[in-house]
């Protein structure tokens, strides 16, 4: 209950709202068993401004707790060794060994 719509007033069969954005539409509420008149909007920008009323911007405070990373870009990155991290040495000793 409550939940509005809009329906262009034309003679034309109902089409995607896009279809005739300056024709006036008749704003409805659905009662629960049918849908009743609420009032007339001039056009499509008119009627979304009614179905679809801005929303106040939620404020974030000045500090917000964040958790500390380490240096490097995306995501997936690996924490700082400072912070307890991965170590950063070889990825295989046994490999690297061989190489020198």
């Amino acid at each position: 209950m409550g939940k509005l719509r809009a329906v262009p007033l034309t003679s034309d069969p109902h089409r995607g709202a896009h279809v005739e954005p300056t024709a006036p539409r008749v704003i409805q509420e659905w009662t629960g068993s049918e849908w009743a008149t609420v009032g007339v909007v001039p056009d499509l920008a008119a009627a979304k401004a009614v179905l679809y009323p801005r929303q106040p911007a939620e404020e974030r405070p000045a500090e917000w707790d964040r958790p500390v990373m380490g240096k490097g870009r995306g995501r997936h990155r690996r924490p700082s060794a400072a912070l307890g991290g991965r170590r950063t040495g070889p990825l295989n000793p046994r490999l690297e060994a061989t190489r020198s």
